[in-house]
């Protein structure tokens, strides 16, 4: 028998023993019609073609799919290596299979400027195909996996890159889906290329160490067994060394070398109903000492990968730390398979409309309007990392990534109730926005019809990827003229660093040019994205400077644009500023000190954005006796403009209590102050910092509030913003 016959009998009899409801004779002619679609491709390793789809399909058999999955896994690589065709495929195996293989296939890399785009790209893909039919990411990972068994016949180079892709994307998205085992063997591969000299000291220690290991596992199975016998309690009891990938993260975690580790062993005690988990629970911390804060009850509190289990950690009579995890038989079949185990008890998940797939959807929601390296950064954290488990009032268990605050708890709930939140209760205590939320904690969120919005801060304190894409969202519907000009600002002063004069914009063509490059409409809509956070100015400027540097070469007239013509003498502009000898110029009032009438004042010529003005006592005015400045500082002087309001800011010092904010707000109201913005944030030693943002007349109105705001019980200081 050669190896081809060989390998498809193996395959035959995994997909009897694991799919027996499989139809045999559509998996026999899927593997024949590949067979000859694949015929004369040869494999790095040199063994004919076939040999990787037969191996995909055992896989995909292994974790329980069905005839159409086993099918598609064996036609993979037919649309994109052979030519075959969609139509075909359907014609031959209908149209289920032949979607599952395009599905497949459509997550083949392609080209992009950058590996963060090119990483995007594929994961977006995956989720839409997800969001479809969950099948195609598991054929997908059946191949990666299969991929990663034959490295070995790749080259050096590609070995890492493959690896590291596997580690990031591959492997924690076997996670998410609940593929432990998978997941075990794809880390424990990749890292075998990532650090060979790391995985091969704890292989060698392992086997120096594999007597001693089986006589202690073997011990505590023997205790085990004989205490839930005696009680009559029917289960298989086994133990095992956690895999190496496990060890070698806690080996960089904790600084220690292997021998210094303990928790090396973990048993499993698989039992037949829920009750018996319990039960089988209180033998063994009668049986062993248990660690305090190291049980973990996921029967009643689920992962968000369906993963179930009880877990603790204890100690025996050798001193030797190990842990236990209690499950039943279908509890385990989800813990090893995830995803695919489910697919054998419910039969319909395919069509994308289950519960536990509701985060596919997310993902692919929180995409939008976010750059290639803070989606992958921010994915890493949404998908990848150890969750939170905490409650609403009403007892609804809310899954967070580790590390969350209040605010992502808020728009996990909804972007209502985020956007109007005004304040948090943890454990029915205030607590701050920036507060890291643990298990167990109740939180309660304090909303408010008349609440502004969410504050930018925010973007530097949640932690999830849905809660910032969510404000960010807030902010490029609400606030987009506010978000112009900060982008501008943000967008003009990147330029400036980069040697590039702002004027070169003014020229249609250079515009047009650059547009395309970072691909909008128009500035405003350019400068939009990078006020409310979803295009960075740096990322902004890289992509168009070779362009505007080389504009700004061939052009002889940008400077001569930019200069402001003065008049005979200064006349008052619709701002309510007059400028000394210059008229008819753009007037800016900087948000670092918001000056209003009766500020001390002096004005800064910007390029290309005509004056700023600043309060002299503003840090950002230190420079005005600066020589090398002295011709961009200028005199300027307040015009009689009695109607004209002005945008100012305050920030409160005061003692942190409930009804703060309260309080605040209704001094305001009193002096019939419209809040344009209104924060407070915790900074420890039982104190917090009240931001307010709001418009004023003229300087005495301005301290007749703070005069007002200083009568406030608690608020021991009243001050101007000067950022």
């Amino acid at each position: 028998m050669d190896q081809n016959q060989e390998l498809y009998e193996s395959m035959l009899q995994t997909v009897q023993r694991y799919s027996p409801a499989a139809d045999m004779n559509v998996v026999k002619k899927a593997y024949a019609y590949a067979n000859r679609k694949h015929d004369g491709q040869k494999r790095k390793s040199g063994e004919p073609y076939i040999i990787h789809p037969l191996a995909v399909a055992e896989i995909v058999a292994e974790i329980g799919l069905d005839t159409d999955a086993i099918a598609a896994a064996l036609l993979h690589d037919c649309l994109e290596d052979t030519d075959a065709s969609f139509e075909e495929i359907s014609r031959l195996f209908g149209t289920t299979v032949a979607d599952l293989v395009e599905g497949v296939t459509k997550l083949t890399r392609v080209q992009y400027s950058t590996m963060e785009e090119q990483q995007m790209e594929n994961l977006r893909k995956m989720f839409m195909a997800m969001s479809k039919d969950i099948r195609v990411i598991l054929i997908k990972i059946a191949d990666r996996l299969h991929n990663t068994r034959t490295m070995e016949y790749q080259t050096p180079a590609k070995q890492i890159s493959k690896s590291m892709e596997t580690m990031e994307i591959y492997a924690p998205l076997a996670h998410r889906l609940g593929m432990q085992k998978i997941k075990w063997e794809l880390e424990d591969v990749s890292l075998q290329y990532l650090d060979p000299e790391g995985y091969r000291q704890i292989i060698d220690f392992l086997k120096a160490n594999e007597a001693s290991s089986n006589d202690f596992m073997n011990a505590i199975q023997s205790k085990i067994t004989a205490r839930l016998s005696s009680v009559g309690i029917h289960g298989s009891i086994y133990g095992r060394i956690k895999h190496t990938y496990s060890i070698y993260r806690k080996m960089r975690a904790q600084n220690k070398t292997i021998d210094e580790l303990y928790d090396l062993y973990a048993f499993r005690v698989i039992v037949d109903n829920i009750a018996d988990c319990y039960n089988v629970l209180g033998h063994i911390h009668d049986l062993f000492s248990p660690i305090p804060g190291r049980f973990k009850d996921y029967i009643s509190t689920p992962k968000p990968n369906m993963y179930q289990s009880l877990h603790t950690t204890v100690i025996g009579s050798q001193g030797i730390p190990f842990e236990v995890q209690i499950r039943t038989w279908e509890m385990h079949q989800t813990a090893e398979y995830g995803v695919a185990a489910h697919w054998k008890y419910k039969q319909h998940v395919g069509d994308g409309t289950e519960k536990e797939f509701e985060w596919v959807r997310r993902l692919l929601e929180n995409q939008q309007d976010t750059e290639a390296d803070d989606y992958i950064h921010s994915l890493k954290v949404d998908m990848f990392d150890d969750e939170v488990f905490v409650f609403t009032p009403k007892g609804k268990v809310i899954s967070l990534p580790a590390g969350s605050t209040p605010i992502d708890f808020a728009y996990a709930i909804h972007s209502a109730v985020g956007n109007s939140m005004i304040g948090a209760k943890v454990n029915n205590r205030i607590a701050g926005y920036d507060v890291t939320l643990h298990n167990g904690d109740i939180v309660e969120i304090l909303t408010s019809k008349t609440a502004r919005g969410p504050s930018r801060d925010w973007l530097n304190i949640c932690q999830s990827n849905q809660a910032r894409t969510k404000i960010r969202q807030w902010f490029k519907k609400e606030k987009r003229e506010e978000n112009i000009i900060r982008g501008r600002a943000s967008f003009e002063s990147e330029l400036r660093q980069a040697g590039i004069d702002p004027g070169i914009l003014q020229d249609e063509s250079v515009l047009r040019t650059m547009l395309k490059k970072v691909s909008f409409e128009c500035l405003d809509d350019m400068y939009a994205a990078i006020g409310f956070g979803g295009l960075t100015a740096v990322k902004a400027v890289n992509r168009v400077k070779d362009e505007l540097t080389k504009a700004a070469r061939t052009s002889q007239t940008r400077e001569a644009a930019l200069q402001i013509k003065p008049p005979a003498a200064g006349t008052p502009a619709a701002s309510g500023v007059i400028v000394e000898d210059i008229s008819s110029c753009m007037i800016k009032f900087s948000r670092c000190c918001t000056p209003v009438p009766g500020d001390d004042i002096i004005g800064f010529i910007t390029k290309g954005y005509g004056v700023s003005v600043h309060r002299r006592d503003c840090p950002n005015a230190r420079h005005a006796n600066d020589p090398s400045q002295a011709g961009r500082w200028v005199k300027v002087t307040w015009a009689e403009t009695p109607e004209a309001m002005f945008e100012t800011s305050l920030e409160l010092d005061a003692v942190d209590r409930d009804g703060l904010m309260l309080d605040v707000a209704t001094v305001m109201t009193s002096l019939r102050m419209r809040i344009h913005e209104m924060t407070a944030r915790t900074i420890g030693g039982g104190r917090a910092i009240v931001l307010l943002s709001f418009q004023v007349h003229n300087l005495t109105e301005l301290q007749n509030v703070c005069a007002r705001l200083r009568g406030i019980s608690g608020v021991s200081e009243v001050r101007r913003g000067t950022d």
